[in-house]
């Protein structure tokens, strides 16, 4: 069973976008879902000095450096990288790499990038590998805003000194490389609002470039996919069902293969972003001991001021257990205790 499949039966919903929101001094403001929120008596020098101290000492303080990284946020972070710095005129990177090792040390050094630098390093790192890692590369571009992507662009071109295009070009084929090109546009609309109208004839057109043809005009539904917001495209799919036989989902299912298909049928993950982190976070842990750190990191770090705590409880109702506690299960030391820390309170 694909995985648009099992998204498709989430995608329609009648949630209401006032649920997320609540009012602050007379205007709506998003709830906030992260497990990792600002610290409160927050001050870059004495953090700064605390983690010098902690890399300094005998065996290094794994608890202490722990303790400081997951209870700050990114932002509060770089400010203590910044002091860190200019007081030890070393970089606390290269010092935490130096200090430890294994699991931990990913998880820490993924957690003092900047968004849009750790983006980059998992685009680049997907591209890097012997064998293009696909997942990530529809994870990141399909979860992120356009000015998320646009700021990825950016950073990718001032690290690697190259266009991520360009990457993608040489590292990709075919439909797939289009797909991802078109996301790279960062052109979907934003808004919450739907146009039935729209929905209406985008539906149409999706099933005369599919069902109603000899082959499918991929074209068509790479445009729509890419750049219509998360709700004008559930719409989109019920008005699919009023016109054919069968379900989008389905119809993909039937006429496209390969990686076309698993970028096209993940890509409107935008309207059930819980299902495909919980999805994801998992892994490690259904592929057995020691596989997939490298997702698990990625989620509850890339998500872990966005919208951790849904995904949490996604994964309780998806998988009838925690993922604290298939964490406690999986892994041990202090690789154990810096993701329970970015799980927050448990």
């Amino acid at each position: 069973m694909s995985f648009f499949k099992k998204l498709f039966k989430n995608v329609i919903k009648d949630g209401d976008p006032k649920d997320d929101t609540v009012t602050v001094k007379g205007k709506p403001k998003p709830r906030y879902y992260g497990t990792v929120t600002p610290y409160p008596n927050f001050n870059a020098s004495s953090d700064a000095s605390v983690l010098q101290a902690a890399i300094k000492s005998k065996g290094v303080d794994e608890d202490v450096i722990i303790a400081v990284l997951v209870k700050r946020s990114n932002e509060q972070r770089q400010k203590i990288k910044v002091v860190y710095e200019a007081s030890t005129g070393k970089s606390l990177d290269k010092s935490l790499k130096a200090a430890l090792r294994s699991d931990l040390e990913d998880v820490s050094l993924a957690l003092l990038m900047a968004p849009p630098h750790f983006d980059a390093h998992l685009l680049r790192k997907a591209t890097k590998r012997l064998g293009t890692d696909e997942d990530v590369l529809v994870e990141v571009l399909a979860t992120r805003s356009n000015q998320e992507i646009q700021e990825l662009k950016r950073v990718f071109k001032e690290v690697y000194k190259t266009d991520l295009e360009d990457v993608i070009k040489d590292e990709t084929s075919g439909d797939f490389t289009t797909a991802l090109l078109a996301m790279l546009k960062a052109n979907r609309a934003e808004n919450t609002e739907v146009d039935t109208d729209l929905a209406r004839r985008d539906a149409q057109t999706l099933f005369e470039a599919g069902e109603n043809t000899d082959g499918v005009n991929v074209d068509a539904f790479i445009n729509i996919l890419t750049t219509r917001s998360g709700p004008q495209l559930s719409k989109t799919f019920q008005q699919y069902a009023c016109i054919s036989d069968i379900t989008l989902p389905k119809a993909l299912d039937m006429e496209l293969k390969g990686d076309i298909e698993d970028c096209l049928t993940d890509i409107d993950v935008q309207a059930d972003a819980l299902y495909l982190f919980s999805d994801r976070a998992s892994a490690p842990f259904s592929q057995g001991h020691g596989t997939c750190e490298d997702t698990l990191i990625r989620v509850l770090v890339s998500r872990s001021e966005i919208d951790l705590k849904k995904i949490l409880e996604q994964y309780r109702a998806m998988y009838d257990v925690s993922l604290q506690e298939d964490i406690m299960k999986d892994t041990k030391g202090h690789y154990r205790d810096i993701l329970l820390g970015l799980c927050g309170p448990h």
